[in-house]
């Protein structure tokens, strides 16, 4: 008993020694980013094809500052694209700016293959003759009209010209209007659009000028979501905003192609059967034969997706490609290539469970043959080398021996045959192709080893030249500590779950730490970093504190397989947890000094849904959350997010996901944040969650932070955060302010 209590105290003796969360740390956190930032050299290439050129332009940074270098692939040369002296010389010259020759600040660069340089400066465009230093001043650059993206068009703004450019169809009293070019003479082209079915006037001709192709629109109510700007800085009183913004279950804009001829006004409007449904009809486009057109629909709910064409002659739809699913359709992950010579269509697919390209013939609507195949996802299409034959495509899992995120380059026949890997190094690789295909340079890095960059062949992905090899070594002055990438299996003891391990600078494994997860999770993408990063900021400052701070993917995430992604499906709540907390336990089983015992989480957005959604599903394990601009309930969020995964139409699913309606179960210690002005998700979703806290008489922090946009909190926000998990998990309390900042 005495050995038992004399082990027992020299525990928690270890525990309570260690010092954690005070002022020193606080300034330890938030240096990082000014130590980290631009210490690494030769590690941030930039690279961009010269078009019809087998030539290469990039911008890096070295010891200096920023560097600007073209590469000639063919002849395997390598020299300074232009002095930047020289230019800054140029610049303040005409502009009278004091310029810095390491840091010129020019954006939008582009260097065409008579060796021109174009880029923008000081609200102006520019061209630069590099050849003859000649710097020439352009036009003064003019923002276009500011549309928020949530905004749906009503399309009444298009003026298209006719392919023999003597004629102009746009928009006038719900109708098209044609207008002669040189007499501007208009007659009507169609007569019975009316405010509540008028037709479209972002439409196309056909190439021989007989006929336009659009949608006739009936317009949905909008819905709009109004916010207080309380302390707006032109003004004492404050101001009420509105933004258009549907939400799920919101009626849609319906959408039907038609034909117009352009000569007769005979207007050839089909039957909507195979797109009665629907969440969005695409623009029809036109086929080389100038007499169909080919449009997509989208059914609400996603549980199909058709590509269909619609005859000039006789007015018909056929189906070319569906698409279909219990759950629903990923139409955002998805590719069409129309070959020239009609016959054919590439199309991306998640069909077999995994994203791959298939090979249709066009008259038939059948596959011809599968294009790729195997436990491996397709990412993106660079070209489909219609001549050879040949399909360039990126893609991720292919390599079972490395981590499955990770991002490769390949060509394949488009029979299925002759799959080269073209950029087969471990690595995260980031790749860009001369006009021809015929050379590619490649930037490639994971989170634990620096980028290289280098010249390929895109023949065979042979190297010709290794163009920059990143230099770490200031960073690793800096106290700079890689994160350790951590696999372990999830909830079905069977599938490796990927994430990051971030330890304090100062880490010292004979001591306990708190353990705090970062979360951005559900559907669309992957988010844990797979390249070389020196600033993780997500991780590394939170962890200087004195906690260990991880990131994972899980089930419910993508590009993995679709029935990992389809985990999410009516059960957002899920959010991977039961993969998260296997994982979570695993590491902890490993590293005795993870703490799960003190678990905190915090993340943003659908990362603040789910922080928040730990300590109410999952209170058990998560102990704290910091929950910054959580869509809280799916029904108060923008549309095309929450009925893609959620689906429709609005059933009792929804509620079961619902932070607002399961508030009552909150165990643990809660911190939310809220922009007032988050133009993201709906703020009143912030609200309706705090009232329902309220009502259950939970205890909790409410941060809004005047002014903010959608935020993880801000300065004020972040320093609140990290105050928050001082006290809660460190059980200390936090430094004052004026003693860090």
């Amino acid at each position: 008993m005495k050995r038992f209590i004399l082990s027992t105290v020299v525990t928690l003796t270890t525990i309570t020694a260690f010092s954690q969360g005070t002022a020193e740390d606080y300034k330890r956190a938030f240096a990082i980013r000014g130590k980290y930032s631009n210490k690494m050299i030769h590690g941030n290439v930039d690279a961009h094809a010269i078009a019809g050129t087998q030539k290469f332009w990039y911008s890096d940074r070295d010891t200096e500052g920023t560097v600007y270098t073209v590469v000639d692939a063919k002849n395997n040369t390598k020299e300074q694209l232009f002095d930047t002296g020289t230019l800054a010389d140029a610049l303040k010259s005409q502009t009278g700016k004091n310029i810095n020759k390491h840091y010129l600040g020019l954006g939008r660069m582009y260097v065409d293959k008579d060796n021109k340089l174009y880029f923008n400066y000081n609200r102006h465009n520019w061209v630069y003759d590099i050849t003859q230093n000649n710097l020439q001043k352009g036009d003064t650059i003019i923002d276009p009209p500011y549309h928020h993206w949530m905004e749906v068009p009503e399309e009444k703004d298009g003026v298209i010209t006719s392919p023999d450019n003597k004629q102009e169809v746009f928009f006038k009293d719900n109708n098209l209007y044609l207008r002669n070019i040189e007499t501007k003479a208009e007659s009507a082209l169609t007569k019975d659009g009316v405010e509540t079915n008028y037709y479209s006037s972002y439409g196309s001709w056909s190439a021989d000028g007989k006929y336009f192709a659009t949608v006739k629109i009936k317009p949905a109510p909008k819905r709009y979501v109004y916010m207080v700007e309380s302390s707006p800085s032109d003004q004492l009183q404050p101001k009420l905003h509105k933004q258009e913004y549907p939400k799920p279950g919101d009626s849609l804009n319906y959408r039907v192609p038609v034909i117009i001829e352009t000569t007769t006004g005979k207007i050839i409007e089909p039957s909507t059967e195979l797109f009665a449904s629907q969440y969005y009809v695409t623009a029809p486009r036109w086929d080389k034969n100038n007499k169909t057109v080919t449009f997509e629909f989208n059914e609400r709910g996603h549980k199909h997706y058709r590509v269909l064409e619609l005859s000039a002659e006789t007015g018909k739809v056929r189906t070319i490609i569906e698409e279909k699913s219990d759950k629903y359709v990923n139409y955002s992950r998805q590719f069409r290539h129309d070959f020239a010579d009609g016959k054919r269509i590439l199309w991306m697919s998640e069909r077999d469970n995994y994203c791959h390209l298939y090979l249709y013939n066009r008259e038939t609507g059948k596959v011809i043959n599968q294009v790729t195949k195997g436990e491996f996802y397709v990412r993106g299409i660079q070209k489909v080398d219609e001549k050879n034959g040949i399909v360039y495509f990126s893609a991720n899992g292919m390599n079972k021996n490395e981590d499955p995120y990770l991002i490769h380059y390949y060509k394949i026949g488009l029979n299925g045959k002759g799959l080269k890997c073209l950029t087969p190094e471990e690595g995260n690789h980031k790749v860009v192709y001369t006009d021809d295909m015929a050379y590619l340079i490649d930037t490639y890095s994971t989170v634990l080893k620096a980028p290289v960059t280098v010249l390929r062949s895109a023949k065979d992905g042979k190297i010709i030249r290794t163009l920059e090899t990143a230099d770490i070594s200031r960073l690793e002055a800096e106290g700079w500590k890689a994160p350790e990438v951590f696999v372990a299996k999830g909830r079905d003891g069977k599938t490796d779950m990927w994430g990051l391990i971030q330890r304090p600078s100062n880490f010292d494994p004979n001591k306990k730490y708190p353990v705090i997860e970062y979360i951005y999770s559900g559907p669309g993408d992957q988010y844990v970093p797979k390249s070389f990063t020196p600033w993780l900021w997500n991780l590394a400052d939170l962890a200087e504190l004195g906690f260990i701070v991880v990131q994972l993917d899980a089930m419910t995430t993508s590009f993995r397989s679709k029935s990992f992604e389809e985990v999410c499906y009516k059960n957002l709540k899920d959010a991977g947890f039961p993969d998260r907390i296997a994982w979570i336990k695993a590491a902890a089983e490993k590293y005795p000094y993870m703490d799960i015992e003190r678990m905190g989480i915090y993340g943003c957005s659908a990362g603040g849904q789910e922080a928040l959604g730990a300590l109410l599903f999952h209170g058990d394990f998560y102990k704290a959350g910091y929950a910054a601009c959580g869509c809280h309930d799916n029904r108060m969020d923008k549309i095309w997010w929450n009925e893609q995964w959620m689906g429709y139409p609005i059933d009792e699913s929804y509620s079961a996901s619902s932070n607002v309606d399961n508030a009552k179960n909150l165990q643990g210690k809660l911190m939310i944040v809220v922009g007032e002005l988050d133009d993201n998700v709906d703020p009143a979703s912030t609200m309706q969650v705090v009232n329902a806290l309220i009502k259950a008489g939970k205890d909790f922090e409410l941060v809004v932070v005047p002014g903010a946009h959608h935020t993880m909190g801000e300065s004020f926000g972040e320093h609140k955060r990290y105050d928050f998990f001082v006290k809660n998990l460190l059980n200390v309390n936090p430094p004052a302010w004026n003693e860090v900042k």
